[in-house]
């Protein structure tokens, strides 16, 4: 018997949380917030936080992190299982987060000794992709890289009996990272005396963008029209991203197809693609190239101060601007906002998640006070929809799957899609509920 506590994540956006209670074992999969009023944390309970034998972090993303430092308030003595690049990735993620709350009106739930108490292991300096990794007597890891970001990965563990896989934010289209298909036949069983069952037991698998079917392809082929179109009118287009992860691949993406134009690239996007360039692990081969010349292009101009931005949007050139924080609640990117809304020529563009009350949301809801320029959501794949589901559904055989990520009513209607194909024990749940298989 195994049971599935979901504390956030499954039936919305944000919060990832799920406690899976064996035998011998209690293990979290990731603790993350949702960024709605002054952030959403997962329904802890505070009492089986001491019970966790460990935690595992699939990448540093808000969503997925910003909660852990409640596990040390609460009694957690054990250590994160994460990757290097995540780890150096939170320090930044932690700083946003904490302006995200104060310009909320609000208070974290946790002091800065709580998350100075953190304490990590490092699965790349354990044990490769693929292989197992025996963390205590009836647990075993092995991991692989999940093309969502920098750094992510997915999880499968053994725990007793019971198999369990963690896809985390999963997505086998990027352009620059490298993915490990947790169906790889070079993804070996544990050890020769334990082998592996045929079959997880349990599958938690990202279905972020629900029923939506479109090739990552088709999506760049839709924005490429977009911003050709808004360039041929003479305006800017502003694309606000996070700083890590999508941000780098639509710059690289941008460069190469419309040379010559000129884009701004605020810092932390430049220091997010020079981190790829530093962890080449991470990076598939054949796009390597592709970062050095970004990061050399003449045409990429990053500034330093308000007043080169300023001097740069009011040149004669039209501009794909790039700057953090995709929901657009910084300062900066209202900034950037307000100065495009001078013009209906100009355009930004939302190509993630917006959560609802951000300032991004607002402005595709056309709820803000002010009349701004063209505001359009068009999304680049960095998560799996219900094709993506299918693939996984294949390569992961599951008595138990949970899709997550999406609003429960999305999240419905591809299980009952899935259903009708033959799929079987496939579960849409929400925060707080409990599953035993």
């Amino acid at each position: 018997m195994m049971e599935l506590k979901v504390w956030g994540g499954a039936g919305e956006h944000g919060r990832s949380c799920y406690v899976l209670t064996g035998d011998q074992h209690r293990i979290m999969f990731d603790c993350g917030v949702k960024k709605e009023g002054t952030g959403e944390y997962p329904l802890l309970q505070e009492g089986l936080i001491p019970q966790l034998t460990a935690v595992f972090l699939s990448h540093a993303h808000e969503d997925h992190s910003m909660a852990l430092p409640l596990l040390y308030k609460h009694g957690y003595q054990g250590e994160i299982w994460t990757t290097r690049p995540t780890v150096l990735q939170l320090e930044l993620y932690f700083a946003n987060w904490r302006k995200y709350v104060a310009g909320r009106g609000g208070d974290l739930p946790y002091d800065l000794a709580h998350i100075s108490a953190m304490r990590f292991r490092i699965l790349e300096e354990e044990v490769e992709p693929g292989g197992w990794l025996q963390l205590k007597e009836g647990l075993k890891l092995q991991w692989g890289r999940s093309g969502h970001m920098l750094g992510s990965v997915w999880l499968r563990l053994q725990m007793g009996d019971n198999q369990l896989f963690y896809s985390g934010d999963f997505s086998r289209e990027s352009a620059l990272l490298d993915v490990d298909l947790p169906g790889d036949s070079n993804f070996h069983h544990p050890s020769d005396n334990h082998p592996l069952l045929q079959e997880t037991s349990l599958s938690i698998i990202d279905n972020a963008y629900g029923t939506d079917e479109e090739s990552q392809d088709q999506k760049l082929n839709a924005l490429r029209r977009f911003i050709h179109g808004v360039g041929e009118r003479g305006g800017h287009v502003l694309l606000p991203v996070p700083a890590f992860g999508r941000g780098q691949e639509l710059l690289i993406w941008a460069i190469n197809i419309f040379p010559g134009q000129h884009i701004l690239v605020e810092q932390e996007i430049l220091d997010g693609l020079r981190q790829i360039a530093d962890w080449q692990d991470w990076v598939r081969p054949e796009a390597l190239h592709y970062v050095e010349e970004a990061m050399n292009s003449p045409h990429v101009h990053v500034p330093s101060s308000q007043d080169e931005r300023l001097r740069l949007l009011q040149g004669k050139d039209p501009l794909i601007i790039f700057t953090t924080d995709g929901m657009m609640e910084s300062p900066r990117a209202r900034w950037y906002a307000e100065r495009l809304s001078s013009s209906t020529d100009n355009a930004i563009v939302i190509t993630g998640h917006a959560s609802e009350g951000t300032f991004a949301r607002r402005l595709l809801k056309g709820e803000t006070e002010e009349s701004y320029c063209e505001v359009v959501q068009m999304g680049y794949k960095i998560h799996q929809g219900i094709n993506d589901v299918r693939l996984m559904l294949q390569e992961v055989s599951s008595r138990n799957t949970v899709l997550v990520h999406a609003p429960k009513p999305e999240t419905d209607r591809v299980i009952a899609r899935l259903i009708e194909e033959g799929h079987r024990s496939m579960f849409s749940l929400e925060p707080g509920a409990v599953l035993n298989i």
